[in-house]
């Protein structure tokens, strides 16, 4: 499958843009699985294996805050217009709203003072002070703000913690075992940056924000393999009744309140897919009408963070992808 695609990987990973990489397209019932690379290469080199766990940063939007709020709002419990502050009465802005926040148009400033070295409250309380900019509800800016607000509605909505809460009504649910939250001990771990410390990062999240909030974090901190991701994107391929059908065709829609941001409900859209990327080198697409899909697991961040030179790899990556993809009959 996707031969052109499979050169593009294959090259990224000969330049050296990413170490390992596990990656998967789906094509209806028919999958193609490929592993490269190693899953470390300090202290000591570790082959990856299709079993590795990847630390997949934003993924955890999507795989878990967005699918919890779609399905409350399925059930009627919550609503796309309802005010933040309906569910966290001490935030200050009362212009925000649940969509404003899923679509990454609340126009927030993401910076916090000295923010690695807040405690977990001190974190906590810095985002229930946030307001939001002169371009509410007008411009796209993605930051990891709105989806940590969600987070602390759901943990006030179900009386938990989000990580419980996504073990509840997500992970368990869909049979995704090998998937946990950060701190984790296994033996099949990819690490990611090595720290200024000399710290390598193994089983302890990547992102800063979701260290510190650790249990509390609606933004980062899912640890997964490629199994169970491909179990997540079945709710939107195999009419799972997880989500609606009703749901999984209306996010195809931008959900931006201008209708022109190229949002949907936690994902982004491109090229009639459902689309979200993860900073530690991973991406989710997922295109439900053509039943197509495709996971990609790197560790583009160990041992150091080369951002800028892999981004652009990402964007010419997934071109390739939907260039390709255009070409393929529907499944």
């Amino acid at each position: 499958m996707y031969p052109k695609t499979q050169e593009k990987i294959n090259e990224g990973w000969q330049e050296n843009i990413f170490p390992g990489v596990v990656y998967r397209f789906i094509e209806g019932k028919k999958k193609e699985t490929k592993v490269l690379g190693n899953a470390a290469i300090i202290p000591q080199k570790e082959k990856m294996t299709q079993e590795h766990l990847f630390d997949v940063a934003s993924l955890t939007k999507v795989v878990c805050t967005t699918t919890v709020i779609l399905r409350l709002l399925e059930a009627g419990k919550i609503f796309l217009e309802d005010s933040v502050q309906k569910y966290l009465p001490q935030f200050p802005d009362k212009r925000l709203n649940l969509r404003h926040l899923l679509t990454h148009t609340a126009d927030v400033t993401s910076w916090i003072n000295q923010r690695d070295q807040l405690t977990k409250s001190e974190l906590k309380q810095a985002y229930l002070s946030i307001r939001a900019g002169d371009k509410i509800g007008e411009k796209v800016k993605y930051t990891d703000s709105g989806m940590i607000l969600l987070g602390f509605i759901l943990e006030e909505i179900y009386q938990e913690n989000v990580s419980t809460i996504f073990q509840k009504e997500v992970l368990s649910p869909l049979k995704m075992s090998n998937s946990y939250f950060s701190p984790i001990q296994k033996p099949e771990i990819v690490p990611t940056e090595q720290l200024k410390s000399g710290k390598i990062l193994k089983g302890e999240v990547h992102d800063p924000k979701a260290r510190v909030l650790q249990e509390h974090a609606g933004n980062a901190g899912l640890f997964t393999t490629i199994d169970d991701l491909d179990r997540f994107l079945q709710i939107y391929l195999d009419n799972t009744d997880f989500l609606s059908e009703q749901t999984i065709k209306v996010l195809l829609k931008d959900h931006t309140s201008l209708k022109n941001g190229g949002r949907s409900l936690g994902w982004d859209l491109q090229n009639n897919m459902l689309f979200h990327t993860g900073y530690t080198g991973t991406f989710l697409a997922v295109d439900p009408l053509k039943k197509q899909g495709f996971i990609f697991l790197s560790n583009r961040i160990h041992p150091r963070d080369c951002k800028t030179t892999y981004v652009k790899y990402r964007d010419d990556l997934i071109s390739t992808y939907l260039n390709e993809k255009s070409l393929t009959k529907m499944v």
